[in-house]
């Protein structure tokens, strides 16, 4: 017997992620889709692990996170951006940044309300928008260069705008927010009840000596925040689904009711490795450069493809056009690219609402240098 049941997500499928990385297995492709490093992460980290666990540190920690991991994550946003956050009262450890985004999300949304977001977005944030009844606003972002058009923000405010999502460095795009976008938010924002979620999971995946724009360097845009890391991106271990969420106490105090009921409390060993970890912060403060070399041998190496590059900034990804050699939908290439010539890539049309079509994929260059050359190998074969 099938008992019949109403869907909160009548429109909403697998995720793009999950279908591609399946068809890499079923076909035995390079998977330069999903977002995960295929090289090793630190083997003092997984070190610490292990000691953790044999030094008894197996059962649930506080609700909030490992206290002393907490202090730290303070210590680390005043040192990077000048950020007073309150250890005890203005942090969560959470089971990995989506989950941050959708606490936040669910913290704050009462049916009817509007969220601003940009496009090609996250494929996460209208699901939850929705799943909490309310409506999502998106605004797409100017193609190529993917820069946000505040004209049209301001155009898009209403009476409902409870509020605007960020994400910089930007999924799937890898565009990164100026200085200058940031004061243009706080100008918008000044003096609105809307509030903010900023997705900074890849907050140390920037290139080309920019400076990322964190909301924590921002007193009048944090005191109306929620802002989202990842342990995972950071630390190059995305199965973990470790990170956390910061935001002003009156916020926090809200997003940890929500939070209680949900997971309650995260892996105890690896909040205590990451306590000892997070001291030496050449692990993070070198990590753009080490993914930026990455970024740059593939692109060197896509100079003997037909594909044509959109210039990354920051994350996992770059995307490249093929408009100038196919007119196929995005969806139908990734497919045949699979298939037929052994690399995984992802549509970014599956990153809008309405699948708008640029004629462009997003590459996850976050691999060895011999996953890379695989992959461009049968690229050239176009």
């Amino acid at each position: 017997m099938s008992i019949a049941i109403q869907s909160k997500l009548p429109h909403v499928g697998t995720t793009i992620f999950t279908v591609m990385s399946q068809l890499a297995n079923e076909y035995g492709a390079v998977n330069l889709g999903q977002g995960f490093p295929d090289f090793m992460m630190s083997a003092e980290l997984t070190g610490l692990v292990d000691k953790a666990m044999q030094d008894g540190f197996n059962q649930y920690t506080h609700m909030n996170g490992y206290p002393p991991l907490l202090t730290a994550l303070a210590a680390k946003a005043a040192n990077l951006y000048g950020a007073t956050v309150d250890a005890t009262s203005e942090i969560t450890v959470t089971p990995g940044g989506t989950y941050a985004i959708y606490t936040a999300l669910t913290t704050v949304l009462q049916p009817g309300d509007e969220v601003i977001l940009f496009e090609p977005a996250y494929d996460c944030y209208i699901p939850t928008i929705e799943l909490n009844k309310a409506i999502a606003v998106p605004i797409q972002l100017e193609y190529p260069n993917y820069a946000i058009p505040w004209d049209e923000v301001k155009a898009k405010i209403s009476p409902r705008t409870r509020m605007i999502m960020i994400n910089s460095p930007h999924n799937p795009t890898g565009a990164v927010m100026s200085a200058n976008d940031m004061q243009i938010l706080a100008s918008i924002v000044a003096g609105t009840d809307i509030l903010i979620l900023s997705d900074e999971v890849y907050e140390h995946l920037i290139f080309d000596g920019i400076e990322h724009q964190s909301i924590l360097k921002y007193h009048a845009l944090f005191e109306r925040s929620f802002v989202c890391f990842s342990f995972g991106k950071t630390y190059h271990c995305t199965g973990w689904k470790l990170g956390y969420c910061m935001a002003p106490a009156h916020l926090m105090k809200e997003f940890r009711k929500v939070h209680q009921f949900n997971c309650f409390c995260c892996n105890t060993p690896q909040q205590v490795a990451l306590t000892t970890y997070i001291q030496n912060a050449d692990a993070y403060l070198q990590l753009g450069t080490q993914i930026q070399a990455k970024r740059d041998y593939f692109r060197i190496l896509m100079r003997d493809t037909p594909f044509t590059c959109i210039p990354s900034h920051g994350s996992y990804f770059e995307c490249y056009s093929y408009a100038n050699f196919s007119q196929v939908s995005d969806k139908e290439l990734a497919t045949t690219l699979t298939k037929e010539f052994g690399v995984a890539t992802i549509p970014v049309s599956a990153f809008y609402q309405n699948d708008q079509d640029n004629k462009v994929l997003r590459f996850c260059f976050a691999k060895k240098e011999s996953t890379l050359e695989k992959a461009v190998e049968g690229l050239k074969r176009l």
